[in-house]
């Protein structure tokens, strides 16, 4: 797939910001990230979209948005632990792809889809890394997709789609309900000058010490229907699992019965992310912006898991999630603060070991993706591209929203056999 960059230009706010707010202090949560890029691809193929995308739009859209998201133009200064909201700007790319976007959408390859963003997924926290990057890409056939990265030093998931509504509802105009993001993480969740963590990320494709594969699976109605029959009990059970519950059973046990294959039996340990917002005491808001998630964890011997059956990972993953939603609310307070932060340096520090298999789990079904209308129609896909984490299991809704589309990246090595349990337990 060959991208030509037609252009690039910076986008500063609307507005100047104003001198209070030119000097952001980032959260502990925000510093206990990977450096790297969160990312997001929305695809558009209807007739009108290419006529209507245009470069001038986006951009007078996106300054419009600018003043209120005043990080997203700034800088981060790594050595301080703050951004530098100077006005610096945001990268806005226009780019062609000699490649029809359908085919794009049905790659097996995921790794190409990277080629369509605007920077490499690691190129984050220098000082001359712009926080937020956009590429426009336009597509031989006449369908385009807008690539979004932004540094997750100060941004998740939740925050990505908030940024991309509050986009869309500017380029759309009209009477639309504001959304006004809140940069209050730092208050409650005040920076330690903890150093980011290592989870094997580089600034290019290379992969470092392992050869990373990342595959994307489908799980749609009929099947997540057919999962929750053979896990729930109604005698047992007060109400089935949910799609995301289900389907990350079913992945966990799949890795790590793949795992067991390739080597010894080892430990598992599960990271589930969990949202925070409006579930804290007091509650934060659910367009406050940074990183504002807990880690669900979970910790089965090899011994048990051995015992296990796909029902049993269900539960115990939804247990332990749904434990630690409940914790959120008292997450603000001093030992809340500790407790994060211990369940933060422990999966850092377990992620490196190779005694004990480490799985994480990112839940993006419910930022509301499918939803991004720039004024040409909501997208046919969104997706997000190669991240380059070993055992690292991201969900994302599909556009019916029935059912779950799952990118797994695993070891070379393993990948095979995890795609025989899935297709295994599936079939069974």
């Amino acid at each position: 797939m060959r991208v030509k960059v037609v252009s690039k230009r910076l986008v500063k706010p609307r507005t100047p910001t104003p001198q209070t707010l030119k000097t952001y202090h980032i959260s502990f949560m925000d510093e206990l990230n990977p450096t790297m890029n969160v990312v997001g691809i929305f695809y558009y193929h209807s007739p009108s979209a290419a006529a209507a995308a245009n470069l001038e739009g986006l951009q007078q859209s996106l300054s419009d948005i600018l003043p209120a998201f005043y990080p997203f133009a700034g800088r981060y200064m790594k050595q301080d632990r703050v951004v530098d909201c100077s006005d610096q700007g945001a990268l806005l790319i226009e780019a062609d792809v000699d490649h029809q976007m359908l085919e794009t959408m049905k790659l097996d390859v995921v790794e190409e889809l990277n080629d369509i963003l605007p920077c490499e997924i690691g190129a984050a926290d220098d000082e001359t890394d712009p926080i937020l990057l956009v590429q426009l890409n336009k597509f031989k056939c006449g369908g385009l997709a807008i690539s979004v990265c932004i540094s997750h030093r100060v941004v998740d998931a939740c925050t990505l789609g908030t940024f991309v509504s509050a986009w869309t509802n500017a380029a759309r105009g009209g009477n639309r309900e504001e959304i006004c993001p809140v940069f209050d993480g730092p208050a409650f969740f005040p920076g330690k000058n903890f150093p980011a963590p290592e989870f094997g990320t580089t600034r290019g494709r290379e992969n470092g010490l392992y050869s990373i594969i990342c595959k994307r699976f489908l799980f749609n109605k009929n099947t997540i229907s057919g999962l929750k029959e053979r896990v729930f009990k109604p005698t047992e059970q007060s109400c089935p699992p949910s799609r995301v519950g289900v389907v990350s059973g079913l992945i966990v046990k799949a890795i790590d019965r793949a795992r067991a294959q390739v080597g010894p039996s080892t430990d598992l340990f599960v990271a589930q992310a969990v949202n925070i917002r409006e579930r804290t005491v007091p509650p934060l808001s659910r367009h406050s912006c940074g990183n504002l998630v807990a880690l669900a964890i979970t910790e089965l011997s090899a011994e048990e898991t051995k015992r296990m059956g796909l029902e049993d990972y269900v539960r115990v993953l939804g247990s332990d999630a749904r434990k630690a939603v409940r914790g959120c609310a008292g997450v603000i307070s001093e030992e809340g603060h500790r407790g994060w932060i211990e369940a933060s340096h422990e999966a850092s520090e377990v992620s490196l070991r190779e005694d004990v298999s480490v799985v994480w789990v990112t839940d993006w079904s419910k930022f509301g993706f499918y939803e991004a209308d720039f004024g040409w129609g909501k997208p046919e896909w969104a997706s997000v591209a190669n991240v380059v984490v070993k055992n690292h299991v991201l969900l994302m809704d599909t556009k019916e929203g029935d059912g779950i589309e799952a990118w797994v990246q695993l070891e070379d090595t393993h990948m095979p056999y995890f795609e025989a349990q899935i297709r295994n337990f599936i079939s069974a």
